[in-house]
């Protein structure tokens, strides 16, 4: 039997991103998180100092396309887990707990991930990395044409 690789489409796109997805969110349920608590927390994690709340939730909205209260909720469960913390009228820090649990869970998964893209080629991963960028770009434009 002989099998061809698909040119790109929604579909291969699709099935490679839920396939990653499950992964990692198997490692987050083992640390009672989910997949957007890690996404929200990341922003925290990531962040030089104390984000903006606002810029979080928007963040949140951007990449997950999610409602603004979808996100918020998200953001509010990590406070009352102490991940984050308010920090000030209208920005949020990420705690001692919460980098503890981003730091375990992103060393949890970085050796799965290493072997998922093992044997790719840096230059398949560079052209790779190109068109989905590209396509994300002129999806979200799109979306912003519908929702305007």
């Amino acid at each position: 039997m002989t099998t061809t690789t698909p040119a790109l489409n929604p579909r291969v796109i699709a099935l490679a991103h839920y396939a990653a997805r499950a992964l990692l969110e198997h490692a987050l349920a083992r640390r009672g998180m989910t997949f957007q608590q890690s996404v929200t927390l990341r922003l925290a994690a990531v962040a030089d100092g104390p984000v903006e709340r606002d810029g979080v939730i928007e963040d949140v909205v951007g990449a997950l396309k999610t409602d603004p209260a979808q996100a918020r909720s998200v953001l509010d469960e990590l406070i009352a887990e102490e991940l984050v913390a308010p920090h000030g009228p209208s920005q949020v820090l990420i705690t001692d707990a919460g980098r503890e649990l981003f730091e375990t869970t992103a060393a949890e998964t970085a050796p799965i991930t290493a072997r998922v893209y093992e044997g790719i080629p840096e230059e398949d991963l560079v052209v790779a990395g190109r068109v989905l960028s590209l396509i994300t770009e002129r999806a979200n434009r799109e979306l912003a044409a519908l929702t305007a």
